[in-house]
């Protein structure tokens, strides 16, 4: 087991709670709906002198999030067994990554979002080659970043913009040219959190 592995499955076993779209705006009276499970990857890629973690650019022609960053993964369909096995399906079609090539370390606590899901973070580790087919109209990018640049809190900042009616503040952790923010940027900081813990 290298340092990495071992790093990440202690922040799976590290306490923590479930994060959610609304953590950093508590006096906003959220408008709860019966959420929709759905399931994301968070791929750590082991190949080269130092691990990566994949995310996505979500194509721009969309009509929900277009040109996010997003983590790969969808709901969970009626032929999932369940939220790992809707992230692996979805990282497949989105990514190309075979679901074979993907070792499972665990879970963290589901996620919930403003648009109505409970996304639950599957973490996952890919050794050897791997090259990215982008699923043709929903993702236009597939790009990597440093697992060292994410894990680490003092990277992730505040910010906030005016969304139906009040100022939304959510957490980010730009990346070069990359603007990770939102459900994406949550989830990963409550993986630094753990990690750092």
């Amino acid at each position: 087991m290298t340092d990495t592995e071992a790093r990440l499955l202690a922040a799976l076993a590290a306490p923590g709670r479930p994060s959610s779209d609304y953590d950093l705006n508590p006096s906003h009276p959220s408008v709860r709906v019966k959420t929709r499970e759905a399931g994301v990857l968070v791929p750590v890629w082991m190949n080269g002198p130092a691990p990566r973690l994949i995310l996505t650019k979500r194509s721009s022609r969309l009509k929900h999030h277009p040109g996010q960053i997003a983590f790969p993964g969808g709901k969970v369909d009626p032929g999932d067994a369940d939220a790992v096995a809707a992230a692996l399906r979805e990282a497949e079609e989105e990514i190309g990554l075979p679901r074979g090539d993907v070792r499972v370390l665990g879970t963290l606590p589901a996620h919930e979002t403003v648009t109505g899901f409970s996304v639950t973070p599957v973490l996952g580790v890919i050794e050897g080659p791997f090259i990215p087919v982008p699923e043709a109209g929903e993702v236009d990018e597939v790009f990597t970043v440093p697992l060292a640049h994410i894990l680490d809190p003092n990277r992730y900042a505040v910010q906030s913009r005016y969304w139906q009616g009040y100022d939304r503040r959510y957490y980010t952790v730009p990346y070069g040219p990359y603007y990770i923010w939102g459900a994406t940027a949550r989830m990963l900081r409550a993986l630094a959190d753990r990690a750092a813990a």
